[in-house]
């Protein structure tokens, strides 16, 4: 007599427990691709701005003797960022084209009869693009 009803109460008790871990674990599954989206939208928006003012700025280093000193600084803050959120290997990517963009604005001015001398250094993002692919592969965009 006791053991049908052990047997009911036991089965509505398993029941009850495997419904709340399955929410429980759809929730926090959901809750994690929400943090790996975030984070890949965060990079990529932090990427997205630093690209934009490098490329302006070195753009204004090959033709100018006159440095934007507060262009630079968020640009070194940019790069600031960049050391809490992203790996080693980019953020010496981005030190480098810092780098180039102060020796830039060090070295003569260039005009378009020199562009063929330094064709190769046209493009001085390459490296921090292509660090900033490899790094966005590896995070799950989901």
């Amino acid at each position: 007599m006791y053991v049908p009803a052990l047997a009911a109460f036991g089965g509505s008790a398993f029941g009850a427990v495997s419904t709340i871990i399955s929410g429980w674990m759809t929730r926090r599954r959901a809750l994690r691709e929400r943090h790996h989206a975030h984070a890949f939208s965060k990079r990529e928006k932090l990427y997205r701005s630093f690209i934009e003012e490098a490329s302006r700025l070195y753009a204004d280093a090959l033709v100018s003797d006159r440095s934007e000193i507060p262009a630079l600084v968020h640009l070194y803050a940019l790069i600031g960022r960049m050391r809490i959120l992203s790996s080693d290997e980019v953020v010496r990517a981005a030190e480098r084209v810092g780098r180039l963009i102060v020796e830039a604005y060090l070295a003569p001015n260039r005009s378009f009869v020199d562009l063929p001398s330094f064709m190769e250094e046209m493009d001085p993002l390459r490296e921090f693009g292509e660090a900033c692919r490899r790094e966005l592969q590896i995070i799950p965009s989901r």
